[in-house]
């Protein structure tokens, strides 16, 4: 029977956890030394706790928590809920969760900045 599949033409270099590396597909360098690396990983975490919160960032996680606590309350028995009262609860979180998450995020950004400008960490 004939072949169907093309045959690869690089080879693949497995590891013992049995990912497979492509030889020339990386996304990024790797970085050169470990010291490297902390130093990069560092930028990154001032950056992203340098970033003002954001109303949409406080949405998504709202939604999130909304939906975990509906389905939480509609599908454990002990709490003795149908799904339509679940799925109100979940709409009442919601909407309460949206400016307590974002009025936090903005309360811990404040202090951070103010941390920042004082020079202490």
């Amino acid at each position: 029977m004939a072949q169907t599949r093309k045959k690869r033409r690089r080879k693949h270099r497995g590891t013992q956890a049995g990912t497979i590396d492509r030889a020339g597909r990386t996304s990024r360098p790797r970085p050169q030394t470990k010291e490297d690396a902390r130093a990069e990983s560092r930028r990154r975490r001032q950056e992203r706790l340098d970033r003002p919160p954001t109303l949409k960032a406080s949405v998504q996680r709202a939604a999130i928590a909304a939906a975990f606590f509906g389905i939480l309350i509609a599908v454990v028995p002990g709490f003795g809920r149908t799904p339509l009262q679940g799925a109100f609860l979940a709409l009442f979180m919601f909407v309460l969760y949206i400016p307590l998450g974002y009025y936090t995020d903005k309360l811990i950004y404040n202090v951070r900045q103010k941390r920042k400008a004082k020079g202490t960490k």
